[in-house]
C-alpha cells in the first residue's frame, strides 16, 4: 500500500504506517493541481514587484526590510541556514519520519504557494529512507517548530546532514546516494518549509499510540492485582458505570470484568467478603474511574491532534479565488498552543496512571493491606521480595509526577517581542518519551507483583482471560521462591508490555 497525501484525510493509522513500518508515500494528482494554482499567484507577486510577507520580505520582527527580485530566492536559502540553529539529541528515526510526513500532508493542502516538486521531493525522501537528522531542542512551539523544520528542509535543499544506509553524511551526499536531486528553492518555499508545528505534532501523535497501548496494559495488570489482593469486582457492575456514563470508565470496568470471569480466588472469597473488607482501597475499586478518565483525556487530546494532522499551519497562506487572482494573508496558524495544552493533558494522564499503579504495587508488597507475607517473598526477613521494585515503581511514580508539570502555560518573548507569546509545545510533547518509558516500567512492576500475589493463593486460579497474561508474564519471570535481581525481569516484562503483548489479550 501508498499512503497517497492530499492535505485532507492522512490518519494517525497511515502516519503510524509510515513512520514505524516505512509505508510508501506520493502527491495526490488533485494536490499537485491546487498546489500548482496557489504557486501561480505567488508568482504574479513576485513578478509585479508588490510586497508580501515572507515572499519579498525580511521574516519576523525584519518583516519590514524589503528583499529585490534578484535576491529573492537567496532569501529563502538563507532562511533555512540561519534557523539551522537547534541542539541536543537527535529526534528518532520514528520521530523524523512522522515529521517529514507531516510537513508533506501540510504542504499538500496547497495553501503554501509552494510547487508540487517540493513536496515530491519529501515522498522520495520518505520512500528511499533519507532521514535528516534533527536536534530535538531550539523550538519554542510558534511561529511553529522552527529549528527543527529548518534542519529537515536542510537535507531537502542538498545541505545539512542524513542518515542513509545505516550512516550519518551529508546531506547533499545521502540525497546522491539515494539518487534524488535536491529542491532548488524558489520564493517562499523555505518559508513553508519551516513554518509549521510538524515537530511536536510528530512526537505527540507517536506518544498517543503508546498511550493507548499502555492504558490496556494497566488494565490487564489491575486484573490480576485485584485477584492477587482477593478484591471484589462488584464495584465494576455496569449499572454503576451506567449511572456516571464517561466513556472511559465504561470501557475499563468491562476490561475488569472480562478479565476475571471465572476467577477461582473470587469465587472462593465472595462468602467472606463481608467478614474480609466492606470496600476495596480506591486504588482497586476506583480503577474504572481513573483509568477511564485517563482514556477520556487521552481521547481529547487525540482529537485535537487529529485537525492538527490536515492543517495547513505555515503564513502567510495562499487563497486562490480564481485562475487569474488569489489572496495572501499573514495569520498564526504555525502556533502551537492547542497542540502544547493536548501534550500537557497526555503527560497528566500518563502521570496520573502511574500513580495509581504503584499504589496497587504498594498495597501487595505491604503486608499489612495485602494479606499475603510481607513483600510477596514466602520468607520475609530472609528474602525482601519485592521490597525494592515497589521502591523503584515509587521513584519512577514521582518523577513522572515533576514531569507532568505543565509547559503550555509558560512563554518567553522571541524574535525580537515580535513573538511575544509562543507555546513551549515542542518541550511539552518532547517530554512524554520519557514518561512514557516510566510508565512502562511502573506497570511492569504491578504485572510481576500481581502474578507472584495469585501464585502466592495457588492453587486458586485467576479469570481466563487474566491467566494469559499471567502466562506471559511467567515465560520472562519465573516465581520468585528467593532473592535474584529482578532489574533484568522487570525490562523483559516492560519489553512486552511495549510491544501490545498484554493489550492484545483485551482485542
Amino acid at each position: 500500500m501508498t499512503v497517497t497525501l492530499n492535505g485532507n484525510d492522512l490518519t494517525f493509522q497511515q502516519l503510524y504506517a509510515v513512520a514505524l513500518h516505512g509505508e510508501a508515500v506520493a502527491l495526490a494528482p488533485e494536490a499537485i493541481v491546487r498546489m500548482k494554482a496557489s504557486r501561480a499567484v505567488v508568482d504574479r507577486v513576485v513578478r509585479s514587484g508588490a510586497t508580501a510577507y515572507g515572499i519579498n520580505t525580511g521574516f519576523g520582527k525584519l518583516a519590514s526590510v524589503r528583499i529585490s527580485t534578484e535576491q529573492v530566492r537567496q532569501l529563502q536559502v538563507n532562511l533555512v541556514r540561519s534557523h539551522a540553529s537547534g541542539v541536543g539529541a537527535p529526534l528518532s528515526e520514528a520521530e523524523t519520519r512522522a515529521m517529514m510526513l507531516l510537513r508533506a500532508n501540510a504542504l499538500a493542502k496547497g495553501l503554501s504557494g509552494i510547487r508540487p516538486q517540493v513536496v515530491e521531493t519529501l515522498c522520495a525522501m520518505l520512500n528511499a529512507k533519507v532521514h535528516p537528522v534533527i536536534p530535538s531542542q531550539g523550538s519554542v512551539g510558534a511561529s511553529g517548530d522552527l529549528a527543527p523544520l529548518a534542519h529537515l528542509a536542510q537535507v531537502v535543499i542538498g545541505e545539512g546532514r542524513a542518515i542513509f544506509g545505516g550512516e550519518t553524511l551529508a546531506g547533499s551526499e545521502a540525497m546522491k546516494r539515494a539518487v534524488i536531486t535536491p529542491v532548488p528553492l524558489e520564493a517562499k518555499e523555505g518559508l513553508s518549509l519551516l513554518n509549521g508545528t510538524q515537530g511536536m505534532l510528530a512526537l505527540l501523535s507517536l506518544a498517543l499510540r503508546e498511550a493507548d497501548n499502555l492504558v490496556d496494559a494497566a488494565d490487564v495488570a489491575a486484573s490480576l492485582s485485584l485477584d492477587a489482593l482477593r478484591g471484589s469486582p462488584g464495584a465494576f457492575d455496569s449499572r454503576i458505570m451506567h449511572a456516571r456514563a464517561y466513556a472511559g470508565a465504561a470501557t475499563t470496568a468491562r476490561n475488569l470484568a472480562q478479565l476475571n470471569e471465572g476467577s477461582q480466588i473470587r469465587e472462593s472469597h465472595r462468602s467472606a467478603d463481608k467478614d474480609a473488607r466492606v470496600q476495596d482501597a480506591y486504588s482497586l475499586r476506583c480503577t474504572p474511574q481513573v483509568h477511564g478518565a485517563v482514556r477520556d483525556s487521552l481521547a481529547q487530546a487525540r482529537e485535537m491532534a487529529a485537525v492538527e494532522l490536515n492543517s495547513a499551519t505555515d503564513n502567510p497562506l495562499v487563497f486562490v479565488r480564481d485562475e487569474n487572482d488569489g489572496d495572501i494573508i499573514s495569520g498564526g496558524n504555525f502556533h502551537g498552543q492547542p497542540l502544547a495544552m493536548a501534550a500537557d493533558q497526555v503527560a497528566i494522564a500518563i502521570a496520573t496512571l502511574g500513580g495509581i499503579v504503584e499504589r496497587r504495587i504498594e498495597q501487595m508488597t505491604n503486608p499489612l493491606t495485602s494479606m499475603l507475607p510481607a513483600f510477596l517473598t514466602p520468607e520475609p526477613g530472609l528474602n525482601s521480595g519485592f521490597m525494592i521494585a515497589q521502591v523503584t515503581a515509587a521513584a519512577l511514580t514521582s518523577e513522572n509526577k515533576a514531569l507532568a508539570t505543565p509547559h503550555s502555560v509558560d512563554s518567553i518573548s522571541t524574535s525580537g517581542n515580535q513573538e511575544d507569546y509562543v507555546s513551549m509545545g515542542m518541550s511539552g510533547a518532547r517530554r512524554l518519551e520519557r514518561m512514557l518509558l516510566n510508565l512502562r516500567h511502573i506497570i511492569a512492576i504491578e504485572l510481576l507483583c500481581a502474578c507472584q500475589g495469585v501464585d502466592l493463593l495457588a492453587p486458586l486460579q485467576t479469570g481466563a482471560l487474566a491467566k494469559k497474561a499471567h502466562a506471559a508474564v511467567r515465560a520472562k519471570s519465573a516465581k520468585v521462591t528467593d532473592d535474584r535481581p529482578l532489574a533484568p525481569e522487570i525490562e523483559a516484562v516492560s519489553t512486552l508490555v511495549a510491544d501490545g503483548t498484554f493489550s492484545a489479550i483485551l482485542r
